[in-house]
């Protein structure tokens, strides 16, 4: 009598220190962005213009945005390893798509409003630069191609 054993794969674990820190970095730069736009940029429309609080963060000026941008572009990049539910299976191609989704829908839009954008947050910060952002999401979207078997 021959019985057939099948070899069960362990169970990947959903919840890692990888998507931890991956989750903490991307809220971490939308905060940075979200917290400067709001709370620390001067307003431009101010006559006289006034000096943006605390002075340390306001004088980096646009070097704030890079600095949210980059944080959310590494967090994707790192959601992108197997350890992540995100680097793996169906979860690869859903972040590989949507960062391309996320990139096209950002230069679409700031090609469509490039002529008023002073209504749209971080869009009337960033002008020309809009255009990095964008590609920047479709780089990352690469990240996840690499992984997609």
């Amino acid at each position: 009598m021959s019985k057939s054993k099948f070899v069960e794969e362990p169970k990947a674990k959903t919840l890692s220190v990888r998507l931890i820190i991956a989750l903490l970095l991307v809220v971490a730069g939308i905060a940075w962005i979200t917290w400067y736009y709001v709370g620390v940029r001067p307003d431009p429309m101010a006559m006289p213009v006034e000096k943006g609080s605390p002075k340390a963060i306001a004088d980096l000026g646009r070097w704030n945005y890079v600095i949210g941008f980059a944080s959310i572009m590494i967090g994707l990049i790192v959601s992108a390893h197997p350890d992540t539910p995100l680097g793996r299976g169906r979860g690869v191609v859903i972040g590989m798509l949507a960062c391309f989704l996320i990139g096209l829908v950002w230069i679409c839009v700031y090609y469509v409003f490039a002529q008023d954008l002073s209504k749209i947050w971080v869009f009337n910060d960033l002008q020309q630069w809009n255009l990095v952002v964008g590609i920047a999401f479709m780089g990352a979207g690469f990240a996840f191609a690499t992984k997609w078997e």
